[in-house]
């Protein structure tokens, strides 16, 4: 058996699986973010490790599995985040997670030194706050002292591996997010880091996802309830590992969108996808030798979250979504920014904040509700508009994807049919567990499509040429803020 972990934005999603994927038993722990008024973003990496150990200890006595029967362990995580850590892998200061921005500056200054297109054409990845380089840029300014101190800078998953085994080390995954890995050559681009100013002794090995790191070490083995003789595939990134869970491992199958605490459309291919915009970016993929372009907005389901704790505490967020869908917003003039944390698809603007255009006294909880429904949609369409293919379906995975009515307002905003498929809320977890198979070879990359099915295709209602009218508001409404935004940060 093999346990996958799936690293979170909001806690570590464990789950047991047999030899062929099967899931036998999950259990979910939860860990905290610290959000600053200045774009921090930051979780304390030993809560990471917690919810590991918590997790595992779980599902061996939920599911009276044998600790000698788990063969391998596999983990995943979020990506963009930057955890410095000593020459025993313990870290030295909090890790800034991906929704992080406050390395806006660092970023205009690399662009400007190095140049935008030119750090696109190698990483595949625009120069933004939310990237690593930004973030080792600011902490080289910001806390000298801690990054002297500081042996590598690794991952979220990273972090969990070496404490698992010991070998501090990164994937191609995770590296392909961080700007200074250049996707071509295979390895850390030299140019990108020597103009950063950053010290290149920063960054790690990087190895395939699917690489056997090695045993558990005693330790680990301990404090997880589990034996020495269990190993540890490398894994990835989140973006990548659902594009396996989703099924979307070879360049002919539709692309998909993943409705987490952020959200994103993917798909895949045989070589890296550039944008003349730079709207989208390439990452590696767990797939060796494939590549996921992406397209990725702050807001995802996560949004929902947070409008329920602002507008109505104690509420279930499905209570709050059918309450939502039962009103009308955009068609009312009344329509939702959702950056609450800047945003990166199509904008790349980390001073975009959260707006409500258009409100008035007609309007109620349930009028806000839709319109961050269909603020998150809009947002998604303007994801997919570099990568989709014309008339192509779109898979849809992630927590959010749970809703019929929301499925229908995308449908309905993206102009295309819509298919959720049956790992709503376990296509990164079922990722982790196919990455971890492959890599302990008791599974092939060309199994993924059929470990999910398809649960439901949603068609375009006769309401889509009006959500094209109002998608150009939305964006009208972006470009009459943007202005606004840049002042506010002053």
């Amino acid at each position: 058996m093999l346990i996958a972990h799936d690293l979170g934005t909001s806690g570590d999603k464990a789950s047991l699986h047999a030899l062929d994927g099967t899931v036998l038993g999950s259990a979910t722990v939860s860990y905290a973010t610290a959000y600053g008024t200045r774009a921090e973003a930051e979780q304390n990496p030993e809560d990471w490790w917690r919810a590991v150990c918590e997790a595992t200890r779980h599902l061996l006595a939920d599911t009276g599995t044998s600790p000698s029967a788990v063969t391998g362990i596999c983990v995943g995580g979020t990506m963009m985040a930057v955890v410095l850590v000593d020459h025993t892998g313990g870290p030295l200061r909090p890790a800034m997670i991906w929704a992080d921005q406050r390395a806006a500056a660092e970023a205009e200054e690399l662009g400007a030194a190095f140049g935008d297109d030119e750090a696109y054409r190698i990483t595949g990845n625009r120069l933004a706050a939310t990237y690593n380089v930004p973030k080792l840029m600011w902490l080289q300014r910001h806390e000298p002292d801690v990054v002297a101190r500081a042996y590598r800078a690794i991952g979220h998953k990273d972090y969990v591996n070496a404490r698992l085994t010991g070998i501090i080390a990164t994937d191609t995954t995770d590296a392909s997010s961080t700007a200074a890995y250049d996707l071509a050559a295979g390895s850390w681009s030299d140019e990108v880091i020597t103009a950063s100013g950053v010290d290149s002794r920063l960054f790690p090995l990087v190895v395939e996802s699917t690489r056997v790191l090695g045993p558990l070490t005693r330790a680990a083995a301990e404090e997880l309830g589990l034996t020495t003789a269990t190993v540890v595939v490398a894994g990835g990134g989140d973006g990548p590992m659902a594009a396996a869970g989703a099924g979307c491992v070879l360049p002919d199958t539709p692309g998909y969108v993943c409705l987490g605490t952020s959200a994103w459309y993917s798909r895949t291919t045989v070589r890296p996808v550039l944008d003349p915009l730079r709207r989208s970016f390439t990452l590696g993929h767990v797939v060796p030798g494939a590549f996921v372009p992406t397209a990725t907005t702050q807001a995802g389901a996560g949004t929902l979250e947070w409008l329920r704790d602002a507008i109505a505490p104690g509420a279930s967020v499905a209570d709050l979504v059918a309450e939502g869908l039962a009103a009308e917003a955009a068609s009312t003039g009344l329509f939702f920014l959702p950056y609450l944390t800047g945003e990166r698809t199509p904008w790349w603007n980390p001073l975009a904040t959260g707006v409500m255009a258009g409100l008035r006294r007609h309007h109620g909880r349930a009028e806000m509700v839709r319109a961050t429904l269909e603020g998150v949609a809009f947002g998604l369409a303007l994801c997919m508009e570099p990568l989709v293919l014309p008339d192509e379906p779109v898979d849809v995975v992630g927590g959010g994807a749970a809703s019929d009515g929301w499925l229908q307002l995308f449908a309905d905003i993206w102009a295309r049919p819509v298919r959720r498929r049956s790992v709503t809320a376990g296509a990164t977890s079922l990722g982790v567990a196919i990455t971890g198979l492959v890599g302990l070879g008791k599974l092939e990359f060309s199994a993924a499509p059929g470990l999910s099915t398809v649960e439901r295709e949603v068609v375009p209602s006769s309401r889509v040429d009006e959500y094209q009218d109002h998608k150009e508001r939305f964006v009208a409404a972006y470009l009459a803020a943007a202005p606004w935004f840049e002042g506010a940060s002053a």
